[in-house]
């Protein structure tokens, strides 16, 4: 359509334009990094901006401090765009997942729709969303209304790949707290009841179960208390797992023979055992193929070569906003490949020519998906259709 293809050459000059503009804000949030919940440094940039280019811009949304929503509407009714922002860090290791660039995306991708306002309808929101490092924003985000009235969520993220076939993982984060009885470790150790044992025996027993679990199952802890002194018997000791599996009825019945594990540690022991949440869980991506499909047309019409290979990336609460509404969440290629995320070398890459080159590839792509959405009633619907079919597909196998 004539319409379809002056608006894509406009949106990518558009992009062109705010180049200089969007490293300056990726390189300042990388600069800068600010751990899930601290990101006030991050949401004055992002949210200046956005006042700047007329959005309405609301901060605090969903009752999180650092969490921010701005508006931009078009003067015709229409849909509801999100773009979804992150940009807290990792500890230690700073920008190790990219998200400045995510940030940066977003924000400067609405922003530059927005300057096409006499031809688009409808409206464009930016969710900023912190902490998705430690879960689970979005989903105390959506349960306060954040994304009452939206019809679909788009974002991407960096990687060593394009690609729109990635594997988010359902995921679980268990502490296990053991008490048991303290004593001298020399003198009367047999008036001791070691709760470190119980830890012990608790990895133990996962490391003997791994192979009986699919190939898709992650399982790691750490020990987060394992006693004070070493010649006193330990009378409290915990460790803490996450757990997970790319689908959430497997993932449950993963998480009950972990529970078993513990419980088993402790009747060995004779120590006692809570069990308790210290993260938020998380539900697998349930990926939309129509947005998929379109956001892998506009990446090649770019002059971009997509890996079709499977991408494991790990757990994200996008997976928990993926059951709420309609999610785009594609990797675009911001490192040389072969590079991990959560590591120094991806870090390092962060600020590199690849790195913003692939962010403006994504920035292009995004808006030029996000224009269909907006002007086409019919794909519109589709997106929809596919999200209540998979959604109900998914949640039957929990049943």
């Amino acid at each position: 359509m004539p319409v379809f293809d002056d608006l894509k050459e406009r949106i990518c000059s558009e992009i062109e334009n705010i180049r200089p503009n969007a490293i300056e804000i990726a390189d300042y949030i990388f600069d800068n990094p600010e751990l899930g919940g601290k990101e006030f440094k991050a949401l004055k940039i992002l949210t200046r901006e956005l006042e700047s280019n007329g959005f309405l811009v609301e901060i605090g949304s969903g009752k999180l401090n650092t969490a921010f929503k701005a508006t931009f509407n078009f003067s015709k009714p229409g849909p509801v765009i999100a773009f979804i922002a992150e940009y807290d860090a990792l500890p230690g290791i700073g920008h190790a997942c990219h998200h400045h660039l995510i940030a940066s995306a977003s924000v400067n991708t609405a922003i530059s729709l927005s300057r096409l306002k006499e031809d688009l309808c409808g409206s464009i929101v930016v969710v900023g969303t912190p902490a998705e490092e430690i879960m689970d924003a979005k989903k105390i985000m959506e349960k306060n209304g954040v994304f009452n009235g939206i019809d679909a969520a788009l974002m991407f993220h960096g990687g060593s790949r394009n690609s729109t076939n990635l594997i988010v993982l359902a995921i679980e984060c268990l502490e296990f707290k053991y008490k048991g009885k303290a004593a001298h470790a020399a003198a009367a150790p047999d008036e001791g009841i070691n709760a470190l044992d119980a830890v012990i025996m608790l990895f133990n027993s996962i490391n003997a179960l791994r192979q009986q679990f699919c190939d898709d199952v992650r399982i790691h802890g750490i020990i987060n208390n394992g006693g004070n002194a070493v010649n006193i018997i330990p009378e409290n000791a915990s460790a803490r797992f996450y757990i997970r599996s790319k689908n959430r009825k497997y993932l449950e019945e993963v998480i009950k023979k972990v529970k078993n594990c513990a419980r088993g540690a402790a009747l060995q022991t004779g120590a006692k055992l809570k069990i308790s949440k210290f993260e938020a869980s998380g539900n697998n991506l349930l990926r939309n193929l129509n947005l998929c499909m379109e956001f892998e047309k506009n990446l090649i019409n770019l002059g971009v070569e997509i890996d079709n290979e499977i991408f494991l990336f790990g757990s994200s609460d996008i997976g928990n906003l993926s059951f709420i509404l309609p999610v785009l969440h594609p990797i675009v290629r911001t490192s040389e490949p072969g590079i991990a995320l959560h590591t120094i070398e991806f870090r390092d890459c962060g600020k590199d020519e690849i790195a913003y080159n692939g962010m403006i590839l994504g920035m292009k792509a995004t808006a030029l998906t996000a224009i269909r959405i907006l002007l086409d009633n019919c794909y519109l619907k589709s997106i929809k259709k596919e999200f209540d079919e998979s959604k109900k597909k998914d949640l039957d196998k929990l049943n």
